[in-house]
């Protein structure tokens, strides 16, 4: 029987056509469906993966559709139960691999952030805290016994010096290696600080890179230029180099980075102004706050906050009126228990506060508030430490100046009310001197090679015109412990129990590491290393005589402010009041007589009592703080005091970290 062919031009029914196509395959490998290939379904390998020597990968592939609901189904109210609807579409599919990017961008135009400035979720207590307004605020207890100037480290924007033209550079010195200059920051934004509908950063959750300029901008600042230094301590790098990846997952931690990042550049460049840096303090603090309150709260994420907001404090405009966040993050390393002997995040929290604390008591003339004896340093010297790990040294020499540091501070003001008591306490402090000037000779006797100077020329070999010697250390933490060394060297020059610094080899001593110190930091070009450099050099130049070397280091400190920000300016007075520069009479006499009053001769050095020259009063700078006195900012920072930090919001958290790994550094 002949089949029947279909005349030419003839329509195809379309079911016979949907028979004639290869049925769609569904469960075939997706190796397969990557290639576009039909799938013979085979296990564990398909034939096309067999021939093709392919990995016969197996799976479920789902594909998300963003779905837009105009409003949810309406039921009627009933006094028993009650329906919400809420849409989890999104949260579950960021739980795949792109799933999440499936869905357009959240309109925000509804969504509203409340003006952190008048309605913040938490109102600190006027004694305690108060919120960081515009408005300058009260610190009672700490505002009469320090004088306004005297912790500013960074220039007020009110007192910045007139600049040319706006296109100059951040940092106009031709030994920095800065990337931020006038040419690569765009321009500001006009400010926003009262926008209420300003979103800083989206909600807790993971997100990719930083794809606000402004943002980004911010970060740079702050890995490039405030983590620089809040790292010199630390051989890992959290602050510039770990901690902002983490970061990205926790907002509270960005807005710390993106404030310190914004404040810095508003100090260094007068084209941004403070309200960026303060809208993102705001925030960090409100989150810091909140969390603080919850007993489930990740107590590591928020002592690195409250770390990173206490350095924010001291670069602020005035850090007597921001003091929120320093004795707070005190509280919350001891609560995760950071001591010396930890190891990660933990050590470099634990470092750069006791390290910040250190230089404010050499500052003020304080006893640290953390006895050294506490932190858990190992002072064993025979005990070896990883070659290129010259950390664990530097940490050595910070515990013995801590210790100078509290000898220092507690120099008796007047004389024991007998002879034979004050025969005992001379004899009591020239054996305490004693075992710290041994300490440190034998630090100084042990380090390795590595944190010695590599090169040590001489004023006159040099071309830089210097009158200190040019004194070449290679890594970081090498440079903040010899600085350390020299301005501990110079501390028991001035304190000797015994002998006046105007004795010959007090003098000798001080002189010596006083230029040394100077030498450093005259020719250092890290950056990093700004901020003991600039409390070790008004040490250091407590003691110069020739008014060339004076000079010298008051240019110093003009160039350190010019390329860091770091406020120097209050130095200029003190140190010129220590030289006797308000009296120019007294300074011409001086030159024709060529003698410095420091090495007028005394008529005799007997080491008994009644012959020994008077204690040398403090300082007369005005309104100063009290000076011999255990750190009052810290004094009461932990949670266990009555008048802890944070006392209006803490809640002890029902977690504590593990007991950190304890590590030889």
């Amino acid at each position: 029987m002949a089949t029947t062919e279909p005349a030419v031009g003839a329509t195809i029914p379309e079911n016979t056509v949907a028979a004639a196509r290869p049925k769609r395959v569904r469960t075939g490998c997706l190796t397969c469906r990557e290639r576009h290939l039909k799938c013979d379904e085979g296990l564990p390998e398909c034939q096309n993966c067999r021939k093709s020597s392919r990995i016969c990968k197996r799976g479920v592939r789902l594909n998300f559709i963003d779905t837009q609901v105009k409003s949810p189904p309406i039921t009627p109210p009933t006094q028993d139960w009650d329906i919400t609807f809420q849409d989890e579409s999104r949260e579950i599919a960021s739980e795949y691999r792109g799933g999440l990017g499936r869905y357009a961008a959240l309109s925000q135009e509804a969504e509203e952030v409340p003006d952190i400035k008048d309605e913040a979720l938490y109102q600190f207590s006027s004694g305690v805290m108060n919120t960081p307004t515009l408005a300058p605020q009260q610190l009672p207890s700490l505002q009469q016994s320090l004088p306004a100037g005297d912790m500013e480290s960074y220039p007020a924007v009110s007192q910045r010096r007139p600049d040319a033209s706006r296109e100059q550079q951040i940092h106009s010195s031709n030994n920095t290696d800065s990337t931020f200059t006038s040419q690569t920051i765009p321009p500001p934004p006009p400010p926003t600080y009262s926008n209420s509908k300003q979103t800083l950063t989206p909600p807790s959750e993971d997100r990719g890179p930083l794809n606000s300029p402004e943002e980004l901008l911010f970060m740079q600042v702050f890995v490039e230029e405030v983590g620089l230094w809040m790292d010199s301590l630390d051989p890992y790098k959290h602050f510039s180099r770990l901690l902002p990846f983490d970061s990205l997952h926790e907002p509270m931690l960005l807005n710390a980075f993106l404030a310190c990042g914004a404040r810095h550049l508003a100090l260094v460049n007068p084209a941004y102004h403070e309200d960026k840096a303060l809208h993102y303090y705001d925030d960090a603090t409100t989150r810091l706050l909140e969390a603080l309150q919850n007993p489930n709260r990740n107590t590591v994420t928020c002592a690195t906050t409250a770390v990173i907001l206490n350095v924010y404090e001291i670069m602020s405009e005035r850090p007597l009126q921001r003091m929120n966040h320093i004795a707070g993050a005190r509280a919350l390393i001891k609560e995760c228990r950071w001591t010396a002997k930890s190891s990660g995040v933990g050590a470099a929290c634990f470092w750069i506060n006791v390290g910040m604390e250190l230089l404010s008591c050499i500052r003020f003339n304080w006893q640290v508030a953390w006895d050294p004896d506490l932190w858990g340093v190992d002072m064993d010297f025979s005990r070896e430490i990883d070659y290129g790990r010259e950390e664990g040294w530097t940490y050595r020499l910070m515990y013995i100046v801590a210790k100078i540091a509290n000898f220092r501070s507690s120099v008796p003001r007047q004389a024991e009310s007998t002879q034979h008591a004050e025969q005992v306490r001379l004899s009591n402090r020239f054996n305490e001197w004693n075992q710290l000037k041994d300490w440190i000779d034998s630090w100084n006797t042990n380090v390795p090679r590595t944190m010695h100077p590599m090169g040590y020329l001489q004023p006159h070999q040099t071309s830089s015109k210097s009158a200190f010697p040019e004194v070449w250390l290679i890594k970081r933490t090498t440079i903040v412990a010899r600085l350390f060394y020299h301005t501990g060297m110079c501390l028991l020059a001035q304190t000797h129990p015994l002998l006046s610094t105007r004795s010959p080899d007090m003098h000798e001593l001080q002189q010596s590491h006083a230029h040394d110190l100077c030498g450093i930091v005259a020719h250092v070009k890290d950056r990093g290393v700004a901020s003991v450099a600039i409390r070790s050099l008004a040490i250091a130049a407590e003691c110069l005589v020739s008014r060339r070397e004076q000079e010298e280091v008051l240019d110093i400190f003009d160039r350190i402010q010019k390329e860091t920000g770091w406020r120097t300016g209050f130095l200029h007075k003190e140190l010129k009041e220590k030289w006797g520069w308000n009296n120019e009479e007294q300074y011409q006499q001086q030159q024709q007589q060529n003698i410095p009053a420091s090495m007028l001769p005394l008529q005799s050095y007997q080491y008994q009592a009644s012959n020994l020259p008077p204690v040398p009063p403090p300082p007369s700078l005005k309104q100063g703080p009290r000076q011999g006195i255990i750190n009052p900012i810290l004094r009461s920072a932990d949670f266990s005091a009555p008048t802890h930090p944070y006392q209006s919001h803490y809640v002890a958290p029902l977690h504590l970290p593990p007991q950190p790994h304890y590590s030889q550094y």
